[in-house]
Order: C-alpha cells, then structure tokens, then sequence
C-alpha cells in the first residue's frame, strides 16, 4: 500500500520540478533587476562613517570593492557582502591591506552610521559603512550608474528598498574599473580584484 504513495508522491515531485525549470518565472526579482540609471563614469565621493567622514581619496591605492545597498535587505545585500567577505578571507594578507570594501546605505532614515558599522562588521571587520543625506546618495548614485527606489512609508520602520545589486570595482588610481553584476561567482570577483591589485 505504501508502495503506490511513494510512487504518487515521487512523480507529482518530479512533474513539479519540470514545471519550474522549463515555465516558472520568479517575479519578486526587484533588487537584480533594477535598470542601470545611466552610463556610470565613478567619481569621488563623501560620506559619513563611524569614524566621521570618509571620501573615496583617502584609499587612493587601494583597490576599493563598492556595493549600494541597506541594512534591513532581507536577502540581496547579505548574499553580496558574503561574498566580498570570502574575497578578502581567500586573498593573502599582503594583498588585503590594500583591498577597501565599502557598503553605500541608500537608506539613511534607519541607517545610522553606529548601525552601519555594526551591520557590516558582521560580515568582515575590513568593510566600512557609509552614508549621508539623501541628494548626495543620488548624486553619487547616478555617477556609478546605480539605482534604488525606496517604497511608500506606511507610518512605520517596516519598508523596502530596491536597490541594484552590483559591486563596483574601483582601481588604485580611484577609477572605476568594472562593474559585477550580483551572481557573479567568487573565482570571477577574485580574478577581477587580483587584476587591479
């Protein structure tokens, strides 16, 4: 009896399993597919972190690893930070030194620069959370061809904010080099990098 169960339950799986490879289109895919805003040139920037303010000049050098996203990200942030937290755990300490990742909050009503620092720290004590006013977080948003859309308060904290995913690749010179697009795999992230160092 228990046979026929099995059997039944074995080929609904594996009908549902072909359904899904061959039609299901996932919807909910906001924060990877949000359009570039424009052709991205990079630029200098500015912002505040926890040890005050912090510019793009100050890692001249460096190649810096830059990501925009929020801390209340359920899913796309922590995947992407993970990720450049397994760069910087693979590359050999005389090569980190001269890695700066940097986390851009887009979302400065709940992320304060205490909380920044506590969010990414969590990932890796090398990243550096940054933030700022709301005009100079789409001002340098547009110059790294990033968007993000922050959706209607409903009068509490509870709100998302879609966002690209992409990590930026800045050169020592402080150039922008290469954007990765979110789903990028660590071998291909660590080549880039190692390119620039």
């Amino acid at each position: 009896m228990q046979r026929p169960i099995l059997i039944v339950i074995t080929l609904t799986l594996a009908a549902a399993l072909v359904w899904m490879l061959l039609f299901w289109q996932p919807q909910d895919e906001k924060h990877a597919t949000i359009p570039l805003q424009a052709t991205p040139q990079g630029g200098d920037f500015s912002f505040d972190s926890y040890r005050g303010e912090v510019s793009l000049k100050d890692f001249r050098g460096s190649v810096v690893l830059l990501y925009f996203g929020y801390t209340w990200c359920p899913d796309i942030c922590p995947t992407n930070l993970s990720m450049i937290s397994a760069i910087l755990d693979e590359i050999p300490e005389a090569e980190r030194v001269r890695v700066q990742p940097i986390f851009i909050s887009v979302d400065p009503a709940r992320d304060s620069v205490q909380r920044l620092k506590e969010y990414v720290e969590y990932f890796h004590p090398s990243l550096l959370g940054l933030t700022g006013d709301l005009s100079a977080l789409a001002e340098v948003s547009e110059q790294y061809g990033a968007a993000y859309k922050i959706h209607a308060k409903q009068g509490d904290d509870n709100y998302v904010v879609d966002h690209t995913a992409d990590t930026y690749l800045i050169d020592t010179d402080g150039k922008l080099a290469k954007i990765l697009p979110h789903g990028t795999d660590l071998e291909a992230l660590m080549a880039a990098v190692r390119e620039l160092l």
